[in-house]
């Protein structure tokens, strides 16, 4: 069996595979409408997980309507272009399917969407810095398209804008939407193609609009639009503008030649972004939007502009980092924090904790300083209704912002966890990925400290699966939750921007969203990798693993955790459960001994009112991750591998043994009572 598995962002394909409908079919679960990541002129768009031999892909998949105004041409162009093209910073065509009517598009998935999203709908507001870097990555992508794709012609892109620009798991940019594409010579910059206008208002180069004439010059003009989008945070048909000046190219320009350079500038970044990069990128966005096509920049030059933009913000960003004392990879003011933890936290040390907060964002995240009121009523004054959970410590909330979104709200009410809560916030503001819960903001009220997120809980995974009379979750949910944790885990292990070990995976740090998808929480013990994967810690907290007992904490201590995890998942029962039958009362022992006696489907939660085969894979595959010994769990890339690996329907009972390194799970040796996050 091969547990083999990659991200759609590393799989490059030298030919575009044929797929046939069926798989398409299945990739998306016959098109389930929540599977849907977007809409656009071709038709929806869907999340689907396809295979390529022993490897698995997350996709995206594009169906053409019935009613688009687009058909065979576009379709063709765009299977026939992608399949020349390959370059880091254009999408990767994985693959097609022209069954009868049905036109289909198959495309690596990007996990942050587009960057018109990311400018527009989005509340958590992109950096200036990681704003230039994506730039600079799409300006790379429409360089190579005109002057260096290997071809006897280059390529006029013909649609540049900010919503066919995709953003990977790791931000870079990815140009993509070539069904309007034209071949046009290169090394001849005035050379145009005779062509019927087509593009999208708002980005239309006015040349090409009155004449016809297509250059690689008109790709120049709509990329300095989205260069003005990314300063301003404005659409490029923005009615929010004086009716006379909608267009945003126009009224930028107006605005910089009256002198109002800086009051243009999207709110979120204003303060934020060196007068020099500011003027420099400004002045190359007008470049790009001159009416005249010969006076404006070659994307090499672009490039090259933009490239310098970043350089003069890091330099100014180099000289403002916070000094003292390292927390997490960053550095944090000592006096943060009172000597004695028993003691409140004064009213400077909060003030130093508003700033390290507001600053902490960098080039990572920008963190929003939010006023109180705005807090109390987006959880109704701290509702009970709207309460999630609740100790001594801390409580969380859902709420809504007055702007309709959802949003959650842990208030911090005692010292001792502030600096639990920077841990959290020094870590999540480094992370971005749809399987972890991100930080919106903050608050600090009194001697009380509030953490907001742009995720609004519909319960915790442990609410769900432990209260008797809630049947929430068939199988096919419990299989997603569990699938969209492995996932989550992989990427803190292996992908993150700081490779983390989360050390307290478990049913309560599991939130979940409306449609049920999960997202890891509780990141207050988290702490990084290092290279040898082998941490020292002085004391165990948290959720543990038989070797974190002994002060030894690797990537494997939440292989562990989440094992646990499923199997409390998959029967409905908690690790410990003292109502139990004595030699039962370990969930790990009774499922161990049932794996042996064969009865696995002993196991699975009455309330799924079924029974299948892959149940019980499920729970072959957490007896995998709690072994005792470390060495012998499979890492997270592995168990998303089984996860997704159909067709095995079970774990071979030879491969079982062989990689538990032992005749039967050794569970005995454990001294559960250590660990109260397991009662």
């Amino acid at each position: 069996m091969s547990f083999s598995t990659t991200s759609s962002s590393s799989y490059s394909p030298q030919t575009c595979r044929h797929f046939t409908f069926s798989e398409i079919q299945t990739a998306t679960q016959n098109f389930d409408e929540s599977l849907v990541i977007g809409r656009g002129g071709f038709g929806k768009v869907f999340r689907g997980t396809v295979t390529c031999g022993d490897v698995f892909l997350d996709t995206a998949i594009k169906r053409l309507e019935s009613t688009s105004s687009q058909g065979a041409v576009e379709f063709w162009a765009e299977v026939k272009m992608l399949s020349k093209l390959r370059h880091c910073h254009l999408v990767s065509l994985i693959g097609y399917c022209n069954d009868a009517q049905e036109m289909i598009l198959v495309y690596e998935y990007m996990p942050n969407g587009t960057l018109a999203h990311r400018l527009h709908n989005h509340q958590a507001p992109l950096t200036w810095v990681r704003r230039l870097k994506i730039c600079i990555g799409a300006a790379r992508g429409l360089d190579y398209l005109h002057t260096g794709t290997g071809i006897m012609h280059g390529v006029i892109h013909r649609d540049v804008k900010s919503s066919n620009i995709l953003l990977d798991d790791n931000w870079a940019a990815k140009i993509a939407d070539f069904g309007l594409s034209k071949i046009g010579p290169i090394n001849q910059p005035s050379t145009y193609v005779s062509t019927l206008v087509r593009g999208t208002f708002g980005y239309l180069d006015p040349d090409y609009f009155y004449t016809g004439r297509l250059t690689r010059k008109s790709d120049v003009y709509a990329f300095g639009v989205v260069l003005f989008e990314v300063l301003c945070g404005k659409q490029a048909i923005d009615r929010s503008i004086d009716e006379e000046d909608w267009n945003l190219a126009t009224w930028a320009q107006d605005s910089i030649k009256e002198g109002r350079l800086k009051e243009i500038v999207d709110s979120n970044l204003r303060g934020r972004i060196s007068t020099k990069c500011l003027k420099e990128f400004a002045l190359l966005a007008v470049r790009c939007v001159n009416t005249r096509p010969k006076q404006r920049p070659t994307m090499g030059e672009v490039v090259l502009g933009l490239e310098y933009s970043l350089a003069l913000q890091e330099k100014t960003s180099g000289q403002l980092l916070p000094v003292d004392n390292k927390f997490f990879g960053r550095r944090v003011p000592t006096f943060l924090f009172p000597s004695n933890r028993e003691n409140s936290v004064t009213s400077a040390s909060l003030k130093a904790l508003d700033m390290y907060l507001y600053t902490v964002g960098g080039e990572d995240r920008i963190v929003n300083r939010f006023d109180f009121n705005t807090i109390v009523q987006a959880t109704e004054n701290f509702s009970e209704t709207n309460k999630i959970t609740s100790d001594r410590y801390k409580s969380t909330y859902k709420g809504r912002l007055q702007n309709g979104q959802d949003i959650t709200v842990t208030q911090y009410c005692d010292a001792c966890v502030y600096e639990e809560c920077m841990n959290e916030a020094s870590i999540l503001v480094k992370f971005e990925n749809e399987g972890v819960i991100q930080l919106l903001g903050y608050c600090i009220e009194g001697t009380k400290m509030y953490i907001l997120y742009d995720f609004a809980s519909n319960a915790t995974l442990d609410r769900v699966i432990f209260d008797p009379v809630c049947d929430l979750l068939d199988w096919n949910k419990r299989y997603r939750i569990i699938l969209g944790v492995a996932r989550g885990l992989v990427y803190l292990h292996n992908h993150a921007p700081i490779r983390t070990i989360h050390r307290d995976i478990n049913p309560a740090n599991i939130l979940l969203d409306e449609s049920l998808n999960p997202k890891i929480s509780g990141f207050w013990l988290a702490t990084p990798v290092n290279e040898s994967d082998c941490i020292h810690v002085d004391q165990p907290c948290g959720t543990m693993s038989p070797e974190y007992l002994s002060l030894s904490l690797s990537t494997k201590a939440d292989v562990f955790s989440f094992g646990v995890m499923v199997l409390e998942t998959v029967t409905g029962q908690r690790v410990l459960d003292l109502t139990r039958d004595c030699k039962d009362a370990y969930l790990l022992d009774y499922a161990a001994r049932n794996w042996l006696e064969g009865t696995l489907w002993k196991l699975i939660d009455p309330r799924m009112h079924t029974k299948s085969i892959m149940m019980t894979k499920l729970v072959e595959i957490g007896l995998l991750c709690v072994q005792t010994e470390a060495t012998v769990r499979p890492s997270m890339e592995e168990v998303v591998g089984m996860l997704l690996d159909t067709s095995s329907l079970t774990l071979p009972v030879s491969e079982m043994r062989a990689r538990m390194n032992v005749k039967s799970p050794d569970f005995a040796g454990l001294d559960w009572s250590m660990s109260e996050e397991f009662i």
